[in-house]
């Protein structure tokens, strides 16, 4: 029986996770802010499903060490898997305290937390975002981490340092995961997809930046969380895994499937490359086929068209 312990579970991420682990029959509980980065009525709906599936939602902060810790002791966790972050890359550019505190600082507690309970398996939302200023393709887990991008990337690279300098010192079992481009119903209104699509159906212009000369790795949500499942289900000491769909997408492509499915044709706004932003993303999966047999499959067509359908029918 495993004691699930999800922090960031009223996110897009801990929300799809928390939904499936308890219907595996696991106990899961959830730990989240409700912060307002983006409209927090998006976190409580998704709380109300979760309460109906049985998931238990703890309001808390993981800056919070000592109510993170009682939640985490008070529910006899057996695995934590530590979502919650302050996200997005370009709010990274006006507000960068609030991924200090945190991105590192609520890191800190996470590890802290986990400490306490040698036994515990810890496992830690990454990003793609850690490859930066990389240039080969497609990121690999050799590959060079040290030339973020953007203060998001960085402290998702500090993140994998501390919980490897945790492992070392603790022998804490830790496995970190690099997400790439996840989406899906149910997502953050922040993300592209879920712009374009808003701005689509409202027949509004999309910016699209460095003149859509872009890749992204879109990975839909239903293969992240076979990929967290099976990262749970290891048996390892203190690894990284990149989880993506290992097939990236060119903007323009990426536009005609949203336009396909709304049945509307885009706007767009041509815009120069924004600070920040990387020109593409594409994962190498070899080590995570291997370890956690993931083999994603779910193609763009089908992860849009259900997103374009929950869309409409959730608005």
């Amino acid at each position: 029986m495993k004691n699930v312990f999800i922090t960031g579970a009223a996110g897009f991420i801990g929300f799809h996770l928390a939904r499936a682990l308890a219907a595996r029959g696991a106990k899961v509980i959830g730990y989240d802010n409700y912060n307002d980065y983006y409209d927090p009525a998006l976190k409580f709906q998704r709380t109300e499903i979760l309460e109906k599936s049985g998931v238990s939602i703890v309001r808390g902060d993981i800056c919070d060490a000592n109510a993170l810790q009682k939640a985490v002791e008070l529910h006899g966790t057996t695995h934590l898997i530590h979502l919650a972050a302050q996200a997005g890359v370009r709010y990274s550019l006006t507000n960068p305290q609030a991924y200090v505190k945190a991105n590192l600082e609520g890191f800190v507690n996470v590890l802290e937390a986990c400490r306490k309970f040698p036994k515990m398996k810890l496992i830690y939302a990454s990003s793609s975002s850690v490859y930066g200023r990389n240039t080969k393709s497609p990121f690999s887990l050799d590959d060079r981490t040290d030339m973020p991008a953007s203060l998001y990337g960085a402290t998702k690279k500090s993140n994998e340092l501390m919980a490897d300098v945790y492992h070392h010192l603790y022998a804490l079992p830790v496995i970190g995961l690099r997400f790439f481009t996840v989406y899906g119903p149910w997502g953050r209104p922040d993300m592209a997809y879920y712009s374009f699509t808003k701005a689509i159906l409202n027949e509004e212009p999309i910016d699209v930046f460095n003149h859509g000369k872009m890749k992204r790795d879109f990975t839909y949500i239903d293969d992240i969380v076979s990929g967290v499942i099976a990262a749970m289900d290891l048996e390892g000491k203190a690894e990284i895994f990149n989880l993506g769909n290992h097939q990236p997408v060119q903007l323009s492509e990426f536009i005609a499937t949203i336009e396909k499915h709304t049945g509307k044709k885009a706007k767009i706004r041509y815009l120069p490359m924004q600070a920040g932003d990387v020109l593409a993303t594409h994962a190498d999966i070899t080590a995570s086929t291997k370890k956690l047999n993931f083999v994603p499959k779910v193609s763009l067509d089908e992860g849009i068209a259900n997103f374009v359908d929950w869309y409409k029918s959730y608005n």
